[in-house]
């Protein structure tokens, strides 16, 4: 299993617009082939810094959905609203406890 972590830092002025797009795409990013969890996060004390989880089955899934009409549609509409670069991890799930 393959984890995405992508951390995003928004202009305050536009995390309300962040947040209501997101509520708009976040079941279709789930159910895109080969995603089987999607989480947001939001940084305790740093409120304009937010994080996404999404857990894929393989690294080619992930591939195909970058290269969708979907993401390039929410990317479109999340880069502008950004206040820093944003960063992203590729990682390998190893051991989860629950």
């Amino acid at each position: 299993m393959l984890v995405r972590i992508v951390k995003m830092t928004f202009a305050e002025e536009n995390i309300e617009k962040f947040l209501s797009n997101f509520e708009v795409v976040k079941q279709k990013i789930r159910d895109f082939e080969g995603c089987q969890l999607l989480e947001l996060y939001r940084d305790k004390d740093h409120t304009t810094v937010f994080f996404t989880y999404s857990y894929w089955n393989t690294e080619r899934d992930l591939e195909n959905y970058r290269h969708s009409e979907l993401f390039k549609g929410v990317w479109a509409q999340t880069k502008p609203m950004f206040n820093g670069k944003p960063e992203a991890w590729s990682v390998d799930k190893l051991t989860s406890l629950q």
